[in-house]
């Protein structure tokens, strides 16, 4: 496979709707042909937003699992994690409840630690084999997490930086989610401008990387990318030299 020596994880989809890009992949089987495309341009995991028949990001059990279901039957084998993502269901006891209610259980799961409910929301995960992913947007919830007693328990930790983040933003947060007492390899994206720059700043520190549709529509040079595969492509190609 393209770029073995690199952990590169797809970000299908996102929170993002085919308004912004036709490309954008919203149906089970939509996102299943993304998932193998993302794999055969060098993905070794695949990171995505189940959607509602209105094509709306949902934490319920019908759309998790169709989304889920559909991506395991075409790629089996390759780990896939969902979003928990709190602007989905914002009630930290509604969230609780449709993720204890999923039946097709992914891999893993995202859990931005920021958002309300969030230690809880982790322990459930845990508790149903879930593996989770620890989203860190900023510096007072790198502090948060490290201190918690699931960091320990963490599959990743991800730095994840907004389209203003910047290489020293990245390795002051960086340096907090360290001090925690967590085996949880590191992760390092951003977001549209900050994305290719923190994906190659993830190269520079061998640390894992994500690119895909839900960080950026744009491949390295500025020109539009037709999907997620092109993005996988490019990102693999850069942190390969």
């Amino acid at each position: 496979m393209p770029g073995s020596m690199i952990y590169l994880k797809a970000c299908i989809n996102g929170a993002r709707t085919p308004d912004e890009h036709p490309a954008l992949p919203v149906t089970p089987d939509q996102l299943a042909a993304d998932a193998v495309a993302a794999h055969a341009a060098g993905a070794r995991a695949v990171h995505l937003h189940p959607k509602n028949a209105d094509g709306v990001d949902s934490l319920l059990a019908p759309d998790v699992g169709a989304a889920v279901a559909a991506v395991r039957d075409a790629v089996p084998g390759l780990p896939l994690g969902v979003t928990t993502g709190y602007w989905a269901l914002p009630d930290a006891t509604q969230r609780l409840r449709a993720i204890d209610g999923w039946s097709v259980l992914p891999d893993f799961a995202s859990v931005n630690w920021h958002e309300p409910g969030s230690p809880e929301l982790a322990e459930l995960l845990l508790s149903r084999g879930i593996g989770v992913e620890a989203g860190i947007f900023h510096a007072e919830a790198a502090q948060s997490w490290a201190a918690s007693g699931v960091a320990a328990h963490c599959l990743r930790v991800m730095v994840e930086l907004g389209a203003d983040g910047d290489v020293t933003t990245a390795d002051e947060v960086l340096a907090l989610a360290s001090e925690a007492d967590s085996p949880a390899p590191v992760l390092l994206h951003g977001l549209d401008d900050s994305c290719w720059p923190l994906l190659r700043h993830a190269g520079v520190r061998g640390l894992q990387a994500r690119i895909g549709m839900e960080d950026t529509l744009t491949l390295p040079d500025g020109s539009r990318a037709d999907g997620n595969a092109a993005l996988v492509s490019a990102a693999v190609e850069l942190l390969s030299r």
